[in-house]
């Protein structure tokens, strides 16, 4: 029997999962067999409606080599375990003649622990455990999470936090479930050959295919220890966000709370005095940070320097202590002192990282309203780190709808620590050799959208109320009918505005924040009257095909804030380096937030609307260009009556369109019927 081609492959896999084949999509597979193929990289752009998870699943199954997908959202991690990954595998197994395995795996933390389950959680008060079943009141929301995780226990096959429905609140969840550092290990664990995520790591070792997320794959590249199954491809999948989710994971915090968590928990399991050094150092600490005021440390202040010093030491003496004693008297001793370990070991790490200086670290003291003040560094590029652990042994697949900025990759490529395009390594240095690919789009952006940039607005200010913009945003909202979805770049700014709509317009305006965000936008799905305002979660989040969403609206260019201590340490070493900091950092930044705030526009092929942005600067500023080039391909104007006839036009076909189909589809309808382009 031949070997099947790839479209033959790809038109089965299709045609199982009830999609539309997309001339774009046959582009990306074959470009990502021969990335495979050749052991090279692949930056590949795929506009909403390619169908780009098959365009990748597809080659990386016929190819037979073992693959990890590493996605940002849970969405799209349960979409390709639960619908995409099973069709697949079942359509081609008659051609490739094999049935591919495939596995979801996810940091320790996201599945049910049974020891704690059990056990309970060490108490840091006094000696024993803390039983939460026992000191939760059945009647309280805590007592009944707890019974319900309880039960649920005896269920689930994957003990996995995402299969609990409904949901339970993370301070229920912290009590049945452990990091990986409190972990007892499987060998010491009496729970250890039940364990939900050690069976998890099991089905992954096994798997052609494991499906995971940004936050494991960072991990698994910084900690040194393999987290992840040995693999020969990697694909990963909303590739914009990686590098800020590595960034995250690359980022250590110091809190006076925390660091007095780790006090109560040594404290039972060392001698007096080791505990009493960790207690002054804790203290000394605490004082210092009542009086830290936000904003970066381009030096560590001496005082600090003594006070992290004196913490380092001391955690170091009760991290040798507690590896040295044992205390049969404190119940179930292993799990106490394990979680006392993980603890101070965390104090420790951060503690001497702040306190070596490295050039490669950016430090800062940030203040909350309701946490207090926390001790943060971060480092100041991941893409060393990026290009050493992720693109060395491997063939390395990178896919979005927003990789392309200001017309090429090499942007998203600098911050990956890939050289530009087309370089070509010495017998010195060997570089990664990598392609940028630009698949389109299955919709018409030019006859479906409309780019409007609000020129004659006065450019948006640090403070102060924007009267112009409110008038046209209420302008705006009127002539679309409601169908609105503000896209705002603080909370305070959406807030002013959902205020001053609510006075203006009989309109109803949900606002992020006044519910859970999954129910404001089924909300806002559902009525065509209905606006939906928020602020970066909403800019990313929002999938509502259909007339219900006609207008997007941009209060301003989404710039990081000016005293955003790590973007503004970023860009003034790309400055320092001789090159243009505001464009490499603040610019990349906008330009991609941007991209994926109007791709929230057009979800299907029969969606019209308008992107609405309200900072004239769009037009105005030398980089307005590149922004602009970082955008759909929408029809573009600066002409506000245009607009609003357009508006007004786009409004009234909806309209009777739901007249003449005798009354609105839900939100849910209208997905389900064109989900199909999105596979």
């Amino acid at each position: 029997m031949t070997k099947p081609s790839l479209p033959e492959l790809l038109h089965t896999a299709v045609t199982a999962v009830g999609g539309v084949e997309r001339p774009g999509q046959v582009t990306m597979a074959e470009a990502v067999a021969q990335a495979i193929d050749d052991g090279s990289h692949l930056l590949v752009q795929a506009g909403t409606g390619t169908g780009k998870s098959l365009g990748y699943l597809v080659p990386a199954l016929a190819h037979g080599e073992r693959v990890v997908v590493a996605t940002a959202t849970l969405a799209l991690q349960r979409q390709l375990v639960e619908r995409d990954l099973p069709r697949t595998v079942d359509a081609l197994h008659p051609q490739l003649r094999r049935r591919p395995e495939f596995a979801m795996l996810k940091g320790r933390s996201n599945y049910l622990c049974l020891h704690r389950l059990h056990e309970g959680v060490p108490q840091e008060e006094e000696d024993g455990l803390f039983d939460p079943f026992e000191a939760a009141a059945p009647t309280s929301k805590l007592g009944q999470d707890l019974l319900r995780l309880r039960d649920w226990s005896d269920d689930t096959e994957t003990g996995d936090r995402d299969d609990l429905t409904p949901g339970v609140s993370d301070r229920a969840w912290a009590q049945v479930s452990v990091t990986s550092r409190e972990c007892l290990g499987a060998s010491k664990c009496a729970y250890g050959a039940e364990c939900f995520a050690e069976a998890a790591r099991e089905r992954a070792k096994l798997a052609d295919v494991v499906v995971t997320n940004h936050a494991l794959l960072a991990i698994d590249a910084i900690e040194g220890a393999p987290v992840l199954p040995q693999h020969e491809v990697l694909i990963v999948d909303e590739a914009h966000e990686l590098v800020s989710r590595v960034t995250g994971v690359a980022t250590g915090e110091l809190t006076p709370g925390q660091v007095n968590r780790a006090v109560r928990r040594a404290a039972k399991l060392v001698d007096e005095k080791v505990a009493d050094q960790l207690q002054t150092a804790a203290e000394g600490f605490e004082r210092l940070m009542e009086l830290a005021l936000p904003g970066r440390l381009e030096e560590i202040p001496e005082d600090l320097g003594y006070a992290l010093t004196a913490l380092r030491d001391a955690a170091r003496t009760v991290i040798s202590a507690l590896g040295s004693t044992r205390d049969k008297s404190v119940q179930d001793e292993d799990a106490v002192r394990k979680q006392a370990m993980a603890s101070v070991e965390s104090v420790h790490a951060v503690a001497e990282r702040i306190t070596q200086g490295s050039e490669y670290d950016v430090v800062w003291y940030e203040r909350h309203d309701r946490f207090g003040a926390s001790l943060r560094v971060a480092p100041l590029s991941v893409s060393g780190l990026l290009r050493e652990k992720l693109f060395a042994e491997r063939s390395v697949v990178l896919t979005s709808a927003t990789l392309k900025l200001g017309g090429d990759f090499n942007g998203v490529g600098a911050s990956l620590g890939l050289p530009p395009e087309g370089t070509v390594g010495t017998e010195d240095e060997d570089v990664p050799v990598w392609k940028g690919l630009d698949v389109g789009s299955p919709f018409d952006y030019p006859k479906q959208g409309i780019l409007y940039v609000a020129r004659h607005l006065a450019a948006p200010g640090r403070e102060g109320s924007r009267g112009d913009m409110m008038d046209e945003l209420a302008e705006l909202v009127e002539a679309a009918g409601g169908r609105t979805l503000g896209l705002f770049s603080s909370m305070r700014a959406a807030q002013a505005a959902a205020e001053e709509l609510r006075g203006r317009l009989d309109k109803p305006i949900l606002l992020q924040g006044e519910d859970t965000l999954g129910e404001l936008i089924k909300n806002f799905a559902s009525d065509p009257d209905t606006c939906l305002f928020g602020t970066l979660s909403l800019w990313q989040g929002v999938d509502v095909p259909g007339p219900n969403c006609q207008l997007v609206v941009m209060d301003r260019i989404p710039f990081p804030r000016p005293d955003d201590p790590l973007m503004s340490a970023r860009q003034k070493a790309v400055e320092e380096a001789g090159g243009n900091g505001f464009m490499a950092v603040a610019a990349t930044h906008a330009a991609l937030l941007m991209a994926q705030g109007a791709g929230r526009l057009v979800r299907a092929t029969g969606d019209r609307g308008v992107v609405a942005v309200l900072d004239p600067r769009l037009a105005t500023a030398r980089y307005g260009s590149y922004l602009r080039a970082s955008l759909p391909d929408f029809w573009y104007t600066t002409d506000r009556n245009q607009v609003r006839r357009s508006l007004a036009a786009i409004d009234a076909a909806a309209k009777a369109a739901t007249a003449q189909s005798g009354g609105a589809k839900s939100g849910d309808e209208r997905a389900d019927e064109t989900r199909a382009a999105d596979v």
